[in-house]
């Protein structure tokens, strides 16, 4: 088979290919790169594969980074972009299911091919278009199958990540688990444990997020990895029960997170510490702890003045958009429009501050002034207050009056 047009992302990194070959050293697009345009789909990263050794790369180039090149790879930077240039290699067993012992360059476009994760990913593109196949990579293509290169039960062996690849494959592609493939993670699948949480998070949100998340999560069920996944163990009911939500690939990663906690019925309490677990980012935390509780209440209620105000203009949105997977309708531009017409849109925006009151009512310091504040923050926002000094203080006169007469706790 041989590609007619090269895109232009190869197009690009041509040059590298050809100064290569001129050289007298063999150079080819490999990887991801070659599966998605194969596919029809965007390209993220180009990734060169050369017989050239990494200080054979360097003599050659101008400019370049050791970026790994431990492993065989150098960063060749050109005016336009940066390609990872990287050596055909080999490697040896791997005493930890995630490194190598050792890696040994090669010659050999074979040798190197043979080593990589799944035939789809086995591909290799010269500089004239054609494609080489050893691996039968693209009858797989063809017929939507993810196999492993070789013998499944030696590649996931290597690297035990491969098996979380594999089901995000599987999310992504829609591509079915050839059996030999799925049985060997069915085998293997307690080496998760010697992945590092962080390997496996990274695979296991894009599996979340993928178009064909229901297959992905159901083999990710059905092989038992979930079982050696931070918090899951207990949960497999409820990880189908979210393979079955219907819907669109999820957009964003918070999103992911609140519609599967809120499927496993995980209680609130917890989930800062699940995902403590999982090592997500803060931000990250700090989103699904406010989207969860208010993905309940939404799929019963209607947004109001003041549960929007709490939760804010973004994540309110991406929240209702969640409605898509329970057969409701989102109302993005309701949830714009009540929001611009708010009153405030946080507390900086009361006229009266936390030392005003202090000055003006003869009180210690103490907690009374924020609850005050809260009070007239919500009075505002539900439209019982208007945000001016004279009808704030008067509000909370009052309202310390009611305290102290014991009509609020």
């Amino acid at each position: 088979m041989k590609l007619e047009n090269l895109p232009l992302e190869f197009q690009g990194a041509m040059p590298i290919l050809r100064k290569l070959q001129e050289a007298g050293y063999e150079a080819y697009y490999v990887g991801g790169s070659v599966r998605d345009i194969l596919l029809n789909k965007p390209i993220h990263d180009v990734d060169i594969a050369t017989s050239a050794f990494p200080a054979e790369v360097k003599a050659l180039f101008r400019k370049t980074i050791d970026v790994g090149i431990q492993h065989g790879t150098v960063m060749v930077i050109t005016k336009e972009e940066t390609y990872e240039v990287t050596t055909f290699r080999t490697e040896s067993t791997y005493q930890d299911y995630r490194r190598p012992d050792h890696v040994e360059f090669v010659r050999s476009l074979k040798e190197d091919l043979k080593r990589r994760d799944f035939t789809i990913n086995a591909l290799a593109v010269g500089i004239n278009g054609e494609v080489i196949d050893l691996f039968d990579g693209l009858n797989d293509l063809r017929n939507k199958v993810l196999r492993a290169v070789g013998n499944p039960y030696e590649r996931f062996h290597e690297d035990a990540l491969r098996m979380m690849r594999a089901l995000r494959f599987v999310s992504q592609l829609g591509f079915n688990l050839q059996r030999e493939t799925f049985d060997a993670i069915s085998e293997y699948h307690s080496l998760l444990a010697k992945i590092s949480v962080e390997r496996i998070n990274m695979e296991f949100v894009k599996l979340l997020m993928g178009s064909f998340r229901q297959a992905g999560m159901r083999s990710f069920v059905e092989s038992e990895c979930y079982i050696y996944c931070p918090g899951l163990r207990a949960y497999g009911e409820g990880l189908l029960s979210f393979a079955e939500l219907v819907g669109p690939a999820i957009p964003l990663e918070s999103q992911a997170w609140t519609l599967l906690i809120d499927q496993i019925h995980l209680p609130e309490d917890k989930i800062r510490s699940f995902l403590k677990e999982w090592k997500c980012s803060n931000q990250v935390i700090k989103d699904v702890q406010q989207m969860v509780p208010a993905l309940k209440y939404r799929k019963e209620n209607e947004w109001t003045a003041w549960k929007l105000y709490q939760i804010g203009r973004e994540l309110a949105l991406s929240v209702d958009y969640l409605l898509y997977y329970f057969d409701q309708t989102p109302n993005l531009s309701k949830i714009r429009m009540m929001y611009q017409t708010l009153p405030i849109h946080s507390l900086k925006d009361v006229v009266i501050k936390g030392n005003d009151l202090f000055s003006l009512f003869d009180r210690p310091k103490g907690p009374w002034i924020n609850e005050v504040l809260r009070a007239i923050e919500k009075g505002i926002v539900e439209g019982e207050l208007k945000n001016q000094e004279k009808s704030l203080i008067q509000f909370a006169q009052k309202y310390l009056e009611e305290v102290d007469n014991g009509k609020i706790d």
